[in-house]
């Protein structure tokens, strides 16, 4: 396996474009502690976006991970990107030949997957911690770190993902293409799909089918934190509203999105195992 991953960051290293994204998209994870300098002093109207517990334990857990999963997208970038240099640049072909396995090759992609998953897992986890420290209002080690179940699906939901978009760039071989299927299916789940279940089973039952699609089984890991927060809730409750989200982390949630990780690392396999290279 170690030699699977020296091969493939090899790779990519010596690629500017991704090298560039994969620095990129680090520096973006590091940038949310910038959310901590937002203030705003209008008059008596004074401002600052750290104050508002969007930094205190354990509620951080879930914000951080919530933001930085928007970032997955530079990533993607870098997966499909990854697997149409290895088709245009024959270095594919090259490798089966040197005696790697289709099954290997595949391996070796997986690992990288699961890498950059554990790795922004760990830097944000880092980040978080030392913002937290900063920042919270409760400091006890219990409550520090509790809700760490969020870090665990992060991690989980880049796996999925990637995944997803290794299956996308062998299927395609063509990164643009790849990106832009990416995106119709995107929009093709959320509309299409959601529009079809609902005119021929109703709404409660076609939120219930989206549930296992695979793009809505990814976003369910980590629900909207937003209003969660304290300052949101009172607002809501002046107006007479009140959110009734559940917030929780299901193991469930995790095995649907476990079970399309396998369906496209298979399929990814298949698909290979099926071309004449």
């Amino acid at each position: 396996m170690k030699r699977l991953l020296e091969i493939e960051f090899i790779k990519l290293w010596n690629n500017r474009a991704s090298k560039a994204l994969i620095i990129s998209y680090f520096i973006l994870l590091t940038s949310i502690a910038l959310i901590a300098a937002v203030k705003f002093d209008i008059g008596p109207i004074k401002f600052h976006l750290a104050e508002q517990g969007i930094f205190n334990f354990p509620y951080i857990w879930h914000f951080n991970t919530f933001i930085t999963a928007i970032f997955k997208l530079f990533l993607a970038i870098v997966i499909v990107s990854m697997m149409a240099n290895e088709y245009s640049n024959k270095t594919i072909k090259q490798n089966l030949i040197d005696g790697l396995s289709k099954k290997e090759f595949v391996l070796s992609k997986f690992l990288t997957v699961i890498s950059f998953s554990l790795v922004s897992t760990i830097f944000v986890f880092v980040v978080s911690l030392i913002l937290g420290l900063v920042y919270s209002d409760y400091n006890e080690i219990s409550i520090i770190f509790s809700e760490l179940e969020y870090l665990f699906a992060f991690f989980i939901k880049l796996v999925g993902f990637f995944s997803f978009c290794l299956f996308l760039g062998i299927l395609v071989k063509r990164s643009a293409f790849a990106l832009g299927f990416l995106i119709l299916w995107a929009i093709f789940e959320n509309l299409g799909i959601r529009f079809l279940v609902w005119g021929f089973m109703g709404k409660e039952a076609s939120e219930k089918v989206l549930d296992f699609l695979p793009l809505e089984s990814m976003s369910n890991l980590l629900k909207e934190p937003f209003s969660r927060l304290g300052a949101v809730q009172s607002v809501a409750k002046q107006i007479g509203e009140e959110f009734n989200m559940d917030y929780v982390v299901h193991w469930y949630e995790i095995l649907i999105v476990l079970f399309w990780t396998g369906c496209f690392i298979y399929g990814s396999y298949a698909l290979l195992k099926k071309r004449d290279l």
